[in-house]
């Protein structure tokens, strides 16, 4: 509602950028409707990332993003942030219309307005629910969608409000570099670490042993960045307010340099990537081109075209470079989402303080030169105070929550519950084709060199019958059948690989014939065959009868599970069939 009757006449307006009819309501509202499709990008950039136990609890966070933190919006985030009751706003805070209403005069502008920040508030929090991603409880992440509005609306007030203390000073942030990615980047990073890393996640660093995390859907990672992509033409285009006057000159140059920039920044990784992997790594790919998104954020329509690729090439270094440097000092962000964000946003608020150009149209974004034109340096300062700032405003504020919402409800998943999966605790969700082994693609993100050790095998034949041995004598083992040799992963993502056995010349004598394609690696601990074999006869048991539980099952899995956390010693599980 409208508290006093407070008029919206010139509150639709991010500071002076009001809007001047209906066109530009109509380009502010499909802008918001673009916008709210990154959440489905989000989405399926993360449940493509994480492992395929995880991937449905990670798409249901994005939902809550929407439902609980535009559900916050709309009682107090508009309020805090567009209010404009007197005696309420000042530098600190906007104040009024609480519960966000408006009488049939300004209900277009009103309502066209929340929208478009509405869709800017939820995206701030699912920036937050890939940092966090395959171990934190559903409740906590839920009341924290809820609160993370408040970490988001002042920020917001200061950058674009009507008193904004960092507007008044000339801050530029055009479509939210700072409010948006920054608290969002920040906010995944505290996040991370009150949760600490995923468990299993460096427990092999010491051994020099690669961790093997197999991702859901590198497509669904692919298909995520396409979406925003798509996205952040109406995320960077809207932020003009509309298209009358000069606007549509604004937007149109948003376009162009948000491409531009895009376009650097995957030059930059494709050529990175060969370089470190000799291949084109999936999740690095995907990081430098998002990096490069956000970078250009802030900029983008008050920036030359060429100037954007420049931009979007160290956004892209710093999103990719960055992420490694995190892995380096072990903070477990599944996506990456810190790097691209935080370190995207705050390259992309310096770089105006570089390059930035007065705003000659609407006299709204930009009233100076930057730095590397001749400007007065005044600018970067003024930018690299508001990134300072708010980065502190959002570590104070969201390790509050954490702290609050551990201590009521508890962050984090319990090891058994973790191992298990999200979508088997939070969902009931159960994959029967999914066990110890995980029989699907090892695609795994390489995202540092690792040192290559040798595995031990496991050998089982069709008949069920299994046996184990080094790589000295597989084939040995068996001198009066020719067998072929199978892993379980013929499907895997990466080329597959023929290994020789090492005895070549018995092999020969014996007419034996082993074939082994590229193998999925795993960790396996000496009593974990003892465990694997009650899983066998629950699994058994239950498909003759219901009487065995779940819970029985789901507790001999765990244990199983854990025992694979403890690992030490690298299996190759392979599937022998007689040879014709």
């Amino acid at each position: 509602m409208l508290l006093n009757n407070t008029s919206f006449e010139e509150t639709v307006s991010r500071g002076s950028r009001a809007m001047e009819g209906p066109g530009d309501a109509v380009w502010i509202l499909t802008s918001a409707f673009i916008i709210f499709t990154m959440i489905s990008g989000f989405g399926l950039v993360e449940s493509g990332m994480v492992s395929r136990k995880n991937e449905a609890n990670i798409m249901v966070k994005n939902a809550i993003d929407v439902i609980f933190g535009g559900l916050g919006f709309w009682m107090f985030g508009f309020a805090f942030t567009f209010g404009k009751e007197e005696g309420g706003t000042n530098a600190f805070s906007g104040f009024g219309n609480f519960f966000t209403d408006a009488d049939e005069s300004e209900m277009g502008e009103v309502f066209s307005l929340y929208l478009f920040q509405a869709s800017f508030a939820t995206t701030a929090t699912t920036i937050v629910s890939g940092a966090v991603a395959e171990r934190m409880n559903l409740k906590a992440y839920t009341a924290f969608a809820f609160t993370n509005t408040i970490t988001y609306c002042f920020p917001a007030h200061w950058v674009w409000g009507d008193k904004g203390w960092l507007k008044e000073m000339g801050v530029v942030d055009m479509g939210g570099a700072s409010p948006v990615h920054l608290v969002g980047g920040v906010a995944g990073l505290v996040a991370t670490l009150m949760l600490k890393p995923r468990t299993g996640r460096y427990i092999l660093r010491s051994s020099k042993k690669e961790w093997n995390h197999i991702m859901a859907s590198p497509t669904n990672v692919l298909l995520g960045m396409f979406m925003l992509w798509w996205g952040w033409l109406g995320f960077n285009c809207g932020s003009t307010f509309g298209v009358s006057g000069g606007k549509w000159k604004l937007a149109s140059r948003s376009a162009v340099c948000t491409l531009n920039a895009s376009c650097g920044g995957g030059v930059f990784v494709t050529i990175y990537s060969y370089i470190l992997f000799n291949r084109l790594d999936i999740p690095l790919f995907m990081s430098g081109i998002l990096g490069s998104l956000v970078s250009i954020t802030a900029i983008c329509g008050v920036v030359r075209p060429g100037e954007s690729i420049i931009i979007g090439i160290i956004g892209a270094a710093v999103a990719t470079i960055g992420w490694q440097i995190l892995e380096r000092f072990e903070v477990d962000d599944p996506v990456g989402a810190i790097s691209i964000h935080a370190g995207g946003s705050i390259w992309g608020m310096i770089a105006v303080g570089m390059f930035v150009e007065p705003d000659r149209l609407e006299e709204t974004f930009s009233n100076t030169y930057g730095a590397f034109k001749g400007g007065n340096v005044r600018i970067l300062g003024i930018q690299v105070l508001a990134c300072v700032v708010i980065s502190v405003w959002t570590v104070v504020t969201v390790g509050i929550q954490f702290f609050v919402i551990d201590k009521l409800i508890g962050l984090r998943l319990s090891m058994e519950d973790e191992l298990l999966g999200a979508d088997d605790r939070e969902h009931g969700i159960t994959y029967e084709d999914i066990d110890l082994k995980e029989e699907r693609p090892n695609c795994r993100s390489r995202m540092s060199r690792r040192n290559v050790v040798s595995p031990r095998v496991s050998l089982s034949t069709t008949d069920g019958r299994q046996m184990k041995t080094g790589n000295e004598d597989l084939t040995a083992r068996r001198n009066t059948e020719s067998f072929n040799v199978n892993t379980n992963s013929q499907r895997a993502c990466h080329s597959k690989e023929t290994a020789e056995p090492q005895n070549h010349d018995e092999a020969t004598k014996n007419n034996h014939r082993v074939d082994v394609h590229k193998s999925q690696v795993e960790l396996q601990d000496e009593t974990e065959d003892d465990i694997e074999d009650q899983i066998m006869q629950v699994t058994v048991a239950d498909k003759k009868s219901e009487s065995v539980s779940r819970s029985s099952r789901s507790r001999l899995r765990s244990q199983s599970l854990a025992l694979t956390a403890r690992m030490r010693k690298p299996l190759v599980t392979i599937t022998i069939t007689p040879a014709e």
